[in-house]
């Protein structure tokens, strides 16, 4: 007869246990020991259904199994009991495990069944374990205290283990809804770095260079040319693209509040503190943390994003517990880093740290050809968000925009475009294709180099002539600056085309439009 000795050994296993793919298992063996049977099964409630997690003496095919609990009356009549309950030898009901039992085929014949209801502490059913032996007296000797007792000791290590697979199910949850974030992010705002041009190549390699390296990056270049693409296709590139990676602009920390977006805070840290809350550091644990405009970072918090960068130490505020994180640091800025240390305004061995693998994006007007790859881009993008079925540039515009300096960069660019999108499409809804033209595009003209001076063209325009509209200034513009080109190459169509930065066809159908001749000087 088993006794309290017998469920205190099995506490013992159960507090133990250390198979992870088979926690249940090892429970099924330690009841063996205290009630011997000849078929034991342990079923979890899912919904309307019992699923079993483990067995001993039934059929492999028993776990795939989903036993719906109104359809097995002593199945059914277990999960409503709210103790042990036997099942008489004699008793006519159908046993759930007819032909199940691994020792006999066929129907179980007269035999001892036994049932235990785990239920928590609100009498919340969990699941049930069943015991049937051949031997048709074979729990008579036991107590229904034993049975109790034994039925606590599984519920409180079913309790155990389903917490533990919830915790890990969360952590897969949460790992890949990071995934999904940053591919979301990636998706949405472009991971891929358009461009052909030489600067954008080597960019390119420096990023793939670097990602594979623990080190920390300083991304310098003007603003909008792109950095916090850079940044995210070297995390997208890194051992760390299944974390999470975390941007914070330092440009817009209020000082005060600065070590507290670094480090969290806890509650009642300070007037306003009414919640505990995590600093970007913690959130990029394992991760990487994007250090935006990180110029602009008061000299009091450069020493302590130091510290964490030498030991990965960190200090919430309110706190007096160190923690340590594991996070790799990508810093921007637009400024000449090297001055502001001459000057004074950020540390040196701040900057030496930051700036282990630097990179420089190049401004958008020493990208060569890339402003009609980037223009291409952003109009296929901005197409679908305005649901234009087709949208193109047309030549004169595309002239147009690589002639431009974009003082702006890439931002600039990408908005010119939206804009330019939004306004074609107000003015050609009812065309099948809408076709973005100089005149919707706003540019700052005066920021670039005097217009080029005209030439002898056939039917050339009044330059100065009065009450021009947009087009025919454009048009304009257009026909001095190829006949310009034209002639500093000695009218060779090919010359002119690469210097402008457009496809020879193109430059041929577009000054045959704008009536160009060309009339070469004996």
């Amino acid at each position: 007869m088993a006794d309290k000795q017998s469920l205190l050994n099995v506490a013992l296993v159960l507090a133990k246990v250390s198979d992870q793919k088979q926690p249940f298992q090892q429970l099924i063996q330690c009841i063996k020991q205290v009630i011997p049977s000849d078929a034991i099964a342990l079923l979890t409630l899912q919904g309307d259904v019992l699923k079993p997690q483990a067995i001993h003496g039934l059929t492999p095919d028993t776990l795939g199994r989903r036993f719906v609990i109104n359809e097995h009356p002593r199945l059914h009549a277990i999960c409503n009991a709210k103790q042990p309950l036997q099942f008489a030898h004699d008793c006519p009901i159908p046993d759930p495990y007819d032909g199940l039992l691994s020792s006999k085929t066929g129907d179980i014949p007269v035999h001892a069944c036994l049932g235990i209801p785990l239920l928590d502490s609100e009498d919340n059913l969990l699941g049930v374990i069943t015991l049937d032996s051949l031997d048709a007296n074979a729990f008579d000797s036991f107590d229904l205290e034993l049975f109790t007792q034994l039925g606590t000791l599984c519920t409180a290590h079913l309790q155990t283990v389903l917490k533990l697979q919830q915790y890990q199910n969360l952590a897969q949850h949460s790992s890949a809804l990071v995934q999904e974030l940053n591919r979301e992010a990636l998706t949405r705002d472009g991971a891929e770095i358009i461009g052909q041009s030489t600067a954008m190549q080597a960019l390119r390699s420096d990023i793939k260079l670097v990602a594979a390296s623990e080190f920390s990056v300083l991304i310098q270049g003007d603003t909008g040319v792109g950095k916090e693409l850079v940044a995210r296709n070297i995390h997208l590139h890194s051992k760390r693209s299944e974390m999470p990676l975390i941007h914070l602009n330092c440009a817009s920390l209020p000082e005060n509040l600065a070590e507290s977006e670094f480090f969290g805070h806890a509650k009642g840290a300070f007037t306003g503190a009414h919640n505990a809350r995590q600093g970007k550091f913690q959130l990029a644990d394992g991760g990487t943390l994007f250090l935006d405009e990180i110029g602009e970072l008061p000299l009091a918090m450069q020493s302590k994003l130091l510290r964490v960068l030498q030991s990965g130490e960190i200090q919430t505020v309110g706190e007096d517990e160190v923690k340590y994180v594991d996070v790799r640091v990508i810093a921007a800025t637009n400024r000449h880093l090297k001055n502001e240390v001459a000057q004074g305004r950020f540390r040196a061995d701040l900057y030496h740290r930051l700036s282990v693998y630097p990179l420089n994006v190049a401004p958008l007007k020493q990208r060569e050809n890339d402003v009609i790859l980037l223009a291409g881009y952003f109009v296929e993008r901005t197409a679908r968000k305005l649901a234009i079925k087709q949208l193109k540039l047309s030549v004169e515009t595309q002239l147009l925009l690589t002639q431009y300096d974009w003082p702006g960069n890439v931002r600039e660019l990408e908005h010119v475009i939206s804009r330019a999108a939004l306004k074609a499409k107000q003015s050609q809804w009812q065309q099948a294709i809408i076709t973005i033209e100089p005149a919707h595009c706003e540019l700052n003209l005066s920021t670039n180099n005097p217009a080029p001076v005209a030439l002898t063209t056939a039917d050339n325009n009044n330059i100065n002539k009065q009450n021009f509209s947009l087009k025919q200034a454009t048009d304009t513009f257009t026909q001095h600056l190829i006949s310009q080109q034209l002639e500093q190459h000695n009218y060779n169509w090919a010359s002119a085309a690469r210097t402008l930065k457009v496809d020879r066809a193109n430059l041929v159908r577009l000054a045959k439009r704008l009536g160009i001749t060309v009339k070469k000087s004996i």
